[in-house]
């Protein structure tokens, strides 16, 4: 046979990895399907924070050098959007697991972000926090093998049930935190239950006391007097994006279930002249008013998302004025997702009736889970901080919150 005629064997096709979007789409819909009960039920969602683990979604933001999905930061932000729009507890933990990740990128040597990122893909592990920084009651006191922890950390989401933690200690000497990363279950780590606010309340933001612990100088991401710089302090701004999403997501959540009830199941006003709920020319007019809300919220997210992956690729040698810029467009984004959400979960009832307030269906729980969440750092500030960049064109100083 000539060789112009030999049919070459084609390679077999690469395995495709499944759509991280779609995935996650599926696990809202499961995790919708409880969500009501669970939150009136409060407490630890085990076996759904074990569908998550079981989604994959947990590798997403890890690079694909050390066996993640390499996800970028739109994609792992619309994630947390989805599931949030079901359910803004869980959303909320799995939000700050990839936001230990980020620290991990951020703050790690090269050497640390392959032991602890690709320990992670291979266990499959689920990370949470300990790092609230106005929380100065855990100390780091010097020792041979680095540092040994004493105190309590509060508002540690994600905290029960996690494999791993990042954690954040006050070093005298210094006047300066320490970020270390340990196991939930290393001897001297007590993680208490006791999380029982009125809303978000699967989130295990719970107390984590320490108690003698030791923290090899290996698992220090940062040092207790390393300044910090332009790239490190971009952690804030994931955190911040996260936050944003979810308020974003749980208004998206309460509109669908107000125009969800409004279509199906809602009575038109007896002096609307109106055949359907649906069919009042006011209560079009105030669904208008809503979606205006949620949608400029949604661009500037998606903006500030894109923003967030371009500086986090560019990697040390990212300015000042960069991560100031992105501070400023994470602010916009964050102010209007933050009045969306508030706005939409409140207004709602007034859209869907008396009726829609019965327990049976939950839908105070968008108020609930958003106003909780919004007070994680003051609205006011991020406003000011906007109207001195449009006065002066100052940016924001960098801050664990700002």
């Amino acid at each position: 046979m000539s060789n112009a005629l030999r049919t070459a064997t084609p390679d077999p096709a690469p395995p495709t990895s499944p759509d991280p979007l779609k995935v996650a789409a599926d696990l809202a819909r499961r995790l919708g399907e409880t969500a009501n009960a669970r939150d009136q039920a409060g407490g630890h969602a085990a076996l759904e924070r074990g569908a998550i683990r079981a989604s994959g979604l947990l590798t997403l933001s890890i690079p694909t050098e050390f066996g993640g999905q390499g996800a970028d930061w739109p994609t792992v932000l619309q994630v947390v959007r989805i599931l949030a729009r079901a359910d803004s507890a869980l959303a909320h933990i799995f939000g700050f697991h990839h936001l230990q990740l980020a620290g991990i990128q951020l703050y790690g040597t090269p050497q640390q972000q392959r032991r602890f990122l690709t320990l992670t893909v291979e266990q499959n592990l689920f990370w949470g926090n300990a790092l609230n920084p106005l929380d100065r009651r855990t100390a780091a006191v010097d020792a041979d093998y680095g540092y040994t922890l004493d105190g309590i950390k509060s508002f540690s989401s994600g905290s029960v049930g996690s494999d791993w933690l990042t954690v954040s200690a006050w070093h005298e000497p210094t006047g300066t935190a320490l970020i270390g990363v340990l196991p939930t279950r290393q001897p001297g780590v007590e993680v208490q239950a006791d999380w029982d606010a009125f809303g978000q309340k699967q989130t295990d933001s719970s107390n984590v006391h320490f108690s003698g612990v030791a923290l090899p100088a290996t698992q220090v991401l940062q040092a207790p007097g390393v300044a910090a710089t332009p790239q490190s302090t971009l952690r804030s701004q994931v955190a911040q994006l996260i936050m944003t999403n979810l308020y974003l997501g749980i208004g998206e959540g309460a509109f669908e279930a107000a125009r969800a009830y409004t279509v199906d199941e809602a009575r038109p006003w007896f002096a609307s002249g109106a055949q359907s709920a649906a069919a009042d020319p006011l209560v079009q007019h105030r669904f208008g008013q809503l979606w205006l809300k949620l949608r400029p919220a949604a661009v500037l997210a998606d903006h500030a998302a894109r923003e967030l992956e371009r500086l986090f690729r560019i990697g040390p040698q990212v300015t000042a004025r960069q991560r100031g810029e992105l501070a400023i467009a994470v602010a916009e984004a964050k102010v209007l997702a933050h009045t969306a959400g508030i706005d939409i979960s409140n207004q709602m009832f007034e859209l869907t009736g008396a009726r829609s307030t019965s327990a049976r269906y939950g839908y105070d729980r968008f108020w609930r889970n958003v106003r909780v969440h919004t007070l994680h750092d003051p609205v006011d500030y991020k406003i000011r901080d906007l109207g001195r960049h449009a006065l002066d064109g100052s940016l924001p100083e960098p801050t664990a919150y700002s």
